[in-house]
């Protein structure tokens, strides 16, 4: 599997890493749901994978205060954040389209 991320050009700890943050967000509920369990952490990886770089890059270029970038923890943080983030970001979408296109109860 590491060999299939490094073809892509991911680096396989920052996947683990918002697959975490996604599935740490996912046990916070209440209520689980099958979306919640696996789209959901899925999304926080893929969302990991593909941005956790360029905002680390960014947060360097804006001049904040960063650890040394050979350092992996502050790309693992910044990846288990963004985890997180996509996350919450795929429950509220997906409870549009459920609410959106779920057949409505006519009387």
């Amino acid at each position: 599997m590491n060999d299939l991320f490094d073809l892509l050009g991911i680096k396989g700890p920052v996947v683990a890493a918002g697959l975490a943050g996604g599935v740490l967000r996912a046990l916070s509920r209440h209520r689980y749901k099958l979306r919640e369990m696996v789209a959901s952490p899925i999304c926080g990886a893929l969302a990991a994978a593909y941005l956790t770089l360029p905002a680390v890059s960014s947060a360097r270029i804006a001049g904040l205060p960063m650890p040394d970038p050979a350092d992996d923890t502050t790309t693992l943080a910044a990846a288990f954040l963004i985890g997180v983030c996509a996350m919450w970001i795929s429950d509220v979408l997906f409870e549009f389209v459920v609410r959106r296109f779920k057949p409505g109860v006519e009387e």
